[in-house]
């Protein structure tokens, strides 16, 4: 049985500043996550892709970003639970929570802060009806390493900033890069459109707008199994052409899931959970969600975001647990973090 001042549900880049900012008042955190290691997102699915939104850096790998992250929490000597799922929560008599995982771990934590990101995600599939023969063999529908994709053919398809950021970071990797959008207008960042269609005028990327992909091509490896080859592009006007492809990457988003978190009686909308802005608190007192996992008038879901919002919960959360104690806000440019480890 672990005992510890805030149960952290996801150990996400807003989880990790969560230990951060609770250790400045010297609470303790415990963080559980059903991936096997730390970071989230950023970890599991583009620990390559650069950030562009990080104050301070005009640019930060993922990967580099969570590791800055686990640095920055040393002093405060947070616990680790991966690899495992918060399943049941009960209420004790004291009013303490009772979280018990998928492997029976037990932790118990008068405050919960869920930052599970998108919870249980998958990447949402274009409706392609031979796409799962081609997976592994040319489809792949998050990019891990970059390095892969080194002189190679490729087709990305999306009009979001993962699909606007792949294609100006892949420009200097592959060979050939491609993107196509079924819209003129994109819904990333200005910025990132604006890099976009530079890099198509100067001829460093094929922009292809008003169009999809809606078919495969490839020689067959047996087992059902496919090595693609190219891919089929529908245009607008109903003609549809053949663009040689070693890779096609749609990068549609991913399609959230709150598996079990989802029935401890939170409000949910739309698989996210309702929060006040206050202080980030559930509808359920002591639980608190913060991050791409809650949702409010205005939300934005940006890592930045999720910072300020683990900065305010975390507040609320020592006065929950030390309601008879004063709390003092303090400066770390004038306290430093020396003394305050837990």
């Amino acid at each position: 049985m672990i005992e510890t001042d805030i149960l952290i549900i996801g150990a996400g880049p807003c989880g990790l500043f969560t230990v951060f900012e609770a250790g400045l008042l010297k609470l303790r955190c415990h963080l559980l996550d059903t991936l096997p290691q730390s970071g989230g997102q950023l970890t599991e699915i583009y620990p390559k892709k650069p950030i562009y939104d990080i104050p301070g850096y005009p640019e930060v790998l993922a990967g580099d970003l969570v590791k800055n992250l686990m640095k920055q929490i040393e002093p405060f000597h947070p616990g680790f639970t991966l690899g495992e799922r918060a399943e049941v929560i009960e209420t004790l008599k004291d009013g303490r929570f009772k979280v018990t995982t998928s492997r029976n771990t037990v932790i118990i934590a008068p405050v919960i802060a869920i930052a599970g990101g998108l919870g249980c995600f998958e990447p949402r599939k274009p409706p392609i009806e031979n796409i799962a023969d081609f997976e592994d063999h040319g489809v792949e529908y998050i990019i891990k390493d970059p390095e892969f994709y080194r002189g190679k053919n490729i087709v990305i398809a999306g009009g979001g900033d993962s699909a606007l950021d792949w294609s100006i970071f892949l420009v200097d990797v592959a060979d050939k890069v491609a993107l196509v959008h079924r819209r003129k207008g994109f819904r990333g960042a200005l910025d990132s459109v604006e890099k976009v269609k530079n890099l198509a005028d100067e001829g460093r990327i094929e922009l292809i707008t008003e169009a999809q992909i809606v078919g495969l091509k490839g020689e067959s490896l047996g087992d059902g199994k496919q090595q693609l080859r190219a891919v089929t592009v529908k245009h607008k006007s109903g003609a549809e052409t053949s663009k040689l492809a070693d890779h096609f990457i749609p990068l549609f988003g991913l399609s959230p899931k709150l598996g079990p978190i989802a029935e401890w009686g939170l409000n949910i909308n739309k698989n996210a959970i309702e929060v006040d802005t206050f202080d980030y608190a559930t509808n359920v007192p002591g639980i608190y969600a913060i991050g791409d996992i809650n949702t409010y008038p205005g939300k934005l879901k940006l890592i930045l975001c999720g910072f300020h919002e683990a900065t305010l919960m975390c507040q609320s959360a020592f006065k929950r647990i030390h309601p008879d104690k004063k709390l003092s806000f303090k400066y770390t440019t004038v306290t430093g973090i020396e003394g305050l480890e837990s």
